[in-house]
């Protein structure tokens, strides 16, 4: 149910909580050949028929690369404080390595600038899953290399950026991009691979390491962590199979990247299959002191035994009677507060949300209008749920929502839209919807409280 607004600022005011959105660089900006920009894992997938809905592509997307300003107003307008924005890896490095683009780089430069000047804070991720298409033909994630290019890629980005940005993530969701990447087969590169895909995990984690030392070398005062899908993960039934099903998928999700980066260790379902690709000093070089643990969440997942699985588990749908978005995702904000506080028991960081909302299939109405009551009831139905773990002692200090645009929904194209602002992806033109002024209302109450 909708939250009391007066009653949540009163809660989150002494916290100075951070009221933010999200977006990520291939799924709004456009501009996929732009002054120089090489092509990413996501441009050559979208390209390979039926791997996307409707065989969408992101050539264009939102046409943020050229309507970054239109964009930033709309934050202003909002009352945004924070914007987690990511850079494209072969926007700023064409070719993975080597030498940068500089027209790319500039692109960044005004973006930041622009938002500075509107009194936003940039969060910046380095890593939003589009990889360099010439890195991923060395083997992108399954090559150990790839740590000291990440490392590489880091500091171009702190050298450039690191005098006005402050917040970095140096990931955003690995236990997404590498499952359904490297073991489920439903994103680039698309290997169902078991041992590519633990590969491709302590590849990633050793890449974080590196780049929290590279970020903290270079850029003073900077704030640094990584961006964690973190779901309750539940087995489809009572089964044995079914419950040894959801524990490995628990580890994978859950449990692969935050436990290694903050606590040294790999989960122990996992620690025997990572073994034979660590090599002395591993642990040491991936867990690195972090400022903050991003989370992302949407809904409780789960998953049956299947033999024939990578990891001996398939995707399961949640039951039938569970309360459901327009999109089929289940809607449980009781799990929601139940993560905040475990992850505050676990890792004992300050949690900032970075990613949470609700998706669908809709249009404006006939008077150009989007009246989403349906978003803004999952938006307060969570920030309540969030609301009473902070007051059990949680240490949570932001919310993003995702997203600021509706846009390129990875496997699903643009069929689902998660926006405050209404895409015309024809017209490319921005209508505010409904949540917009909703979610402006609570921000200036919080500002008036203040």
């Amino acid at each position: 149910m909708p939250i009391d607004h007066a009653d949540s600022v009163k809660d989150l005011r002494p916290k100075g909580f951070l009221w933010g959105a999200s977006t990520s660089s291939y799924q709004i900006e456009g501009g996929a050949t732009a002054d120089g920009k090489g092509l990413s894992i996501w441009d050559g997938w979208c390209r390979q028929r039926g791997r996307v809905a409707h065989d969408d592509i992101g050539d264009v997307a939102c046409d943020h690369y050229y309507r970054y300003v239109e964009d930033i107003a709309l934050m202003r307008g909002i009352g945004i404080k924070a914007y987690r924005f990511s850079v494209s890896w072969p926007r700023v490095l064409p070719r993975g390595r080597g030498a940068p683009n500089e027209k790319g780089l500039d692109f960044y430069d005004r973006l930041i600038d622009g938002l500075l000047e509107a009194e936003i804070e940039p969060w910046l991720c380095l890593y939003h899953w589009d990889l360099p298409q010439a890195l991923q033909d060395l083997g992108g994630w399954t090559n150990r290399d790839i740590a000291a290019w990440f490392g590489d890629y880091a500091a171009l980005v702190a050298q450039r950026y690191g005098d006005r940005v402050k917040r970095f993530a140096t990931f955003n969701e690995p236990g997404v991009f590498t499952l359904f990447g490297y073991a489920l087969g439903w994103h680039p590169p698309g290997l169902p691979d078991r041992s590519a895909c633990i590969r491709a995990v302590h590849h990633v984690n050793l890449a974080h390491g590196t780049a929290v030392d590279v970020l903290r070398g270079l850029v003073t005062d900077a704030k640094i962590g990584c961006v964690h899908n973190v779901q309750p993960v539940r087995p489809a039934s009572p089964e044995k199979a079914d419950a040894a099903g959801a524990s490995m998928l628990d580890a994978l999700w859950n449990r692969a990247f935050p436990d290694p980066q903050i606590r040294g260790h790999y989960p122990p379902e996992l620690a025997d299959l990572v073994e034979p690709h660590m090599q002395a000093g591993d642990l040491a070089r991936i867990c690195r002191k972090a400022d903050w643990f991003g989370l992302n969440h949407y809904s409780p997942i789960y998953a049956r035994g299947d033999a024939e699985g990578a990891f001996g588990f398939a995707w399961a749908d949640p039951p039938a009677e569970a309360e459901r978005t327009r999109i089929g995702w289940e809607i449980d904000p009781q799990a929601f507060g139940q993560v905040l506080r475990d992850l505050h028991s676990r890792y004992r960081l300050p949690i900032y949300v970075t990613e949470n909302g609700a998706g669908a299939d809709e249009e404006l109405d006939s008077e150009g209008k989007l009246d989403d009551q349906h978003r803004i009831r999952f938006i307060g139905a969570y920030i309540g749920a969030m609301r009473e773990a902070i007051a059990d002692g949680a240490d949570v200090r932001g919310y993003f929502v995702w997203s600021l645009l509706d846009n390129f929904e990875w496997g699903s194209g643009y069929a689902f839209r998660f926006g405050l602002i209404h895409v015309d992806y024809k017209t490319l033109r921005r209508t505010r919807k409904a949540s917009a002024d909703w979610f402006a209302g609570l921000i200036q109450l919080e500002d008036d409280h203040g």
